[in-house]
């Protein structure tokens, strides 16, 4: 007789619409229930619309029905929301004190970073009003969804991305919200997207410490945050500010990432410190926390977050941050009963 785990193993084929991710990945399995020749399974609706629902319950009833012994496949949807499904291990925020140190770029590096250590990897992007993470990767399909949840969309390696940029009619339209309205956004994101099973959740913040962070680090069960800076002595003050944030709202700094550290100079041989002195082991201290990595100025960086490519990035820096970061996460464990691995 066809077992449970046979059947689950079949379901691992069957890949959701939009987003391209099987029906177990997405944890909407709620049951498998064998019982002779016939096998019940229950699924969860989520952010399934009515098209996505009878093409899986098709589907399944295909690829189960090829099973041994089975003679029958009854399919039944029930009533979830995302929040209530989603398994996120680890939620990892990348925070700075002030805007344009490169607080996206690192965010979506450390994404690519995970994903190529075979995690299973999301990104959500919290900065409302100055998203860039969906251009960096190239995606401007919009994501799909129903009444009760989105789904989020796709990237090239496998990282799911949900950005308000994604639900704009045009990629430039503006955002003009007050606060609280970019806040209530975000919680929503937050309790509406169907992340399902992910190994990490990396949150992009909006710079600073005000009520987006806030409201991230009292909604959102945070692992704890990275924070990034540039080494220059303006950045200095404010970056303690972002650390003695976090550090108050009771989240662990699980390390420092110096951006624009330096320009490599590979025909004179030598590294160009720009923005003055490195900073990174000072702002370890100050953090108490690893130096996760320091990334140079690098044209072809920025050429492939143009095109929309940056997951082909592949330097020696974000190499050995990327070393680091397999090292230091690891130990990140869950803080949330809908985080549970």
């Amino acid at each position: 007789m066809v077992t449970e785990e046979q059947v689950k193993e079949r379901l691992e084929e069957v890949l959701v619409p939009g987003v391209k991710r099987s029906l177990v990945m997405l944890n909407l399995v709620r049951q498998i229930v064998v019982s002779g020749h016939k096998v019940d399974i229950t699924l969860a609706v989520a952010a399934l619309d009515e098209s996505a629902q009878h093409w899986i319950k098709d589907e399944i009833a295909v690829i189960v029905g090829k099973l041994p012994d089975v003679d029958s496949v009854a399919v039944e949807f029930v009533d979830t929301k995302p929040e209530e499904i989603n398994q996120i291990r680890n939620i990892v925020a990348i925070m700075s004190g002030k805007g344009g140190v490169g607080k996206s770029l690192i965010a979506s590096l450390v994404a690519v970073a995970l994903n190529r250590q075979g995690n299973q990897v999301g990104i959500l992007d919290a900065d409302i009003t100055g998203p860039s993470i969906p251009r960096m990767f190239g995606i401007t399909q919009r994501p799909s969804g129903s009444s009760n949840g989105i789904l989020p969309v796709l990237s090239k390696s496998g990282i799911e991305v949900m950005s308000f940029n994604l639900l704009l009619p045009q990629e430039d339209d503006c955002v003009i919200w007050r606060g609280p309205l970019i806040s209530k956004a975000v919680t929503q994101f937050w309790q509406e997207v169907l992340w399902g099973r992910l190994d990490y959740l990396i949150v992009d913040l909006p710079p600073g410490t005000a009520d987006v962070p806030l409201t991230v680090m009292q909604v959102i069960p945070i692992s704890g945050v990275i924070v990034v800076f540039t080494p220059q002595d303006l950045v200095d003050m404010i970056v303690k500010k972002a650390i003695n944030m976090a550090h108050k709202m009771g989240k662990s700094v699980l390390g420092v990432v110096e951006n624009m550290s330096y320009l490599d100079v590979p025909e004179i041989g030598k590294k160009i410190e720009i923005f003055g002195r490195s900073k990174g082991e000072e702002m370890a201290r100050v953090a108490n926390a690893p130096l996760l990595g320091q990334l140079p100025i690098d044209p072809e960086l920025a050429k492939l977050c143009d095109q929309g490519d940056i997951e082909r990035y592949n330097a020696g820096a974000f190499i050995a941050m990327s070393e680091t970061l397999a090292q230091t996460l690891s130990p990140v464990t869950p803080q949330a009963k809908n985080s549970l691995a």
